[in-house]
């Protein structure tokens, strides 16, 4: 790579391992670091010759202390245009609220994964995505764990609630499919709250990026000795969560050879780690999430088939939020009331006109980057009702909407699609077929309650679940 391709980022942070960390996991995208441990220095850095050539900053909070937002005003109001970014130990909403009111482009909540370290660099620095509009934020809010108060009436939405529900109840493992940001955590820690498991141990290993025998010891453990630098005996993350649920992210980055171990270990039910002359029985749940479908890595020979074949006991598949259309608005009121649960805001309104920009937009970050754009929104509003005023990158990026008219009929049941785009009713199956799957999800797969909840028996409801494609759930 060419210096004139080299962006130049100033860490501000007196921790020498987390600087060299940040500053390898920046290089992988293209950035060279500066590294300074203390206010002044930052400041004074950005008079220098080598500041004015800067393209990001990532404070830590620890550094400046409780004049975390004095220093970021006092960088901001130097050098406004340069996106900053601050990490923290802290989760407090009130932190983020005044972090972004005195500047910050984003909140990172230490440790920060290296995905998400990224993610926040490339959208506070990419043109195409305006950086203090679209920058997706860390989650201030604690996820919403219960299935029946997820928000959505899209039938593939209902379909994958309905998957997850059911296979919460069992034991066997999941494939969880979806782009970035549509609510695969949220769906993991729902199905564990409901399983069998709540009370055995949870543990997500996100597997992108890591050296294969790194994960390999991560994952099957490894014995005293068993490989240079092995300096004591190691226990996996397989037999920690035995009992449990062991969530695999991005599992479609796993190298060739833990593939293989994967898949024996999944076909076995044992582990044995790196060095072990024997296997260890374990009883383990596997929830595997991806961003890309794993048939077409299969097709590509780039994932096993017996792999996928043994993670995917019950498939999932989650839509983007750009095909769910008639969510967005739910999905807008909801979040906002949460919103305004928080220390340091209230809650607000939203104008037709503001809901007409936000369902326009494809939202590429999905339902993360709609929560996280109503949060900027939020903090920053003056009055008492978000109108469009307040998403201005998003005026700038889809133009003027017409806000509907107060007396035009939106159509929709609670959460159930009546009527199709041209204002029919929807057939009565396809109705019928939406009730069912809101009804396993709110009773979180309890099919004998379902069935009497609806007035059917247990066999009816099975036939027409299987009408519906979701009579494989485990």
């Amino acid at each position: 790579m060419s210096d004139s391709d080299t962006r130049l980022l100033m860490l501000i942070d007196d921790e020498p391992a987390q600087s060299r960390l940040i500053s390898a996991l920046a290089a992988r995208e293209g950035w060279r670091t500066l590294v300074v441990q203390d206010s002044e220095t930052a400041i004074a850095t950005l008079g220098t010759r080598e500041g004015m050539q800067l393209s990001a900053i990532i404070l830590d909070q620890w550094v400046p202390g409780d004049d975390a937002c004095a220093l970021i005003g006092e960088l901001k109001s130097r050098r406004p245009a340069l996106p900053l970014l601050m990490l923290t130990t802290s989760a407090s909403p009130v932190l983020a609220v005044e972090a972004m009111r005195a500047g910050a482009t984003d909140y990172l909540i230490k440790p920060v994964s290296p995905d998400r370290l990224m993610l926040a660099l490339r959208s506070a620095t990419t043109r195409e995505t305006p950086a203090d509009e679209l920058a997706p934020l860390t989650e201030k809010m604690e996820a919403t764990l219960d299935f029946d108060a997820m928000i959505g009436t899209s039938p593939e939405f209902r379909t994958a609630l309905a998957k997850a529900a059911k296979a919460a109840r069992g034991h066997g493992h999941v494939l969880l499919e979806g782009e970035t940001g549509t609510g695969k955590e949220m769906i993991v820690r729902a199905m564990h709250a409901a399983s069998p498991r709540s009370k055995a141990p949870l543990r997500l290993v996100n597997v992108a990026g890591m050296p294969a025998a790194s994960l390999e010891s991560l994952l099957f453990g490894h014995e005293k000795g068993a490989f240079p630098g092995a300096f004591d005996r190691q226990i996996g993350a397989m037999q920690q969560c035995d009992g449990g649920t062991l969530v695999l992210d991005e599992v479609d980055h796993l190298p060739p050879e833990v593939q293989e171990r994967l898949a024996e270990a999944i076909a076995k039910g044992q582990v044995r780690p790196i060095g072990a002359r024997h296997a260890f029985k374990i009883d383990l749940r596997l929830i595997a999430c991806t961003n890309a479908p794993l048939d077409e890595l299969v097709a590509a020979g780039d994932f096993r088939e017996d792999l996928r074949s043994g993670l995917a006991a019950t498939r999932i598949i989650l839509p983007a939020l750009r095909d769910r259309g008639r969510d967005i608005g739910r999905l807008t009121r909801f979040f906002l009331k949460r919103i305004g649960e928080q220390p340091g805001l209230r809650e607000l309104g939203i104008t037709d006109g503001a809901l007409a920009l936000l369902s326009a937009y494809d939202w590429p970050g999905n339902v993360r980057q709609l929560q996280s754009v109503l949060f900027r929104a939020a903090v920053y509003a003056d009055g008492d009702a978000l109108t469009a005023d307040d998403f201005p990158q998003l005026l700038e990026l889809i133009g003027e909407l017409a806000p509907a008219a107060d007396d035009t009929p939106t159509h929709e049941g609670i959460g159930i699609q009546l009527y199709t785009e041209d204002g029919n009713l929807r057939p009565l199956e396809e109705i019928e077929a939406d009730v069912i799957r809101l009804a396993i999800g709110h009773y979180r797969g309890r099919m004998t309650e379902v069935a009497r909840r609806l007035g059917i028996g247990r066999s009816t409801l099975y036939r027409k679940l299987s009408d519906l494609g979701i009579d494989n759930a485990a």
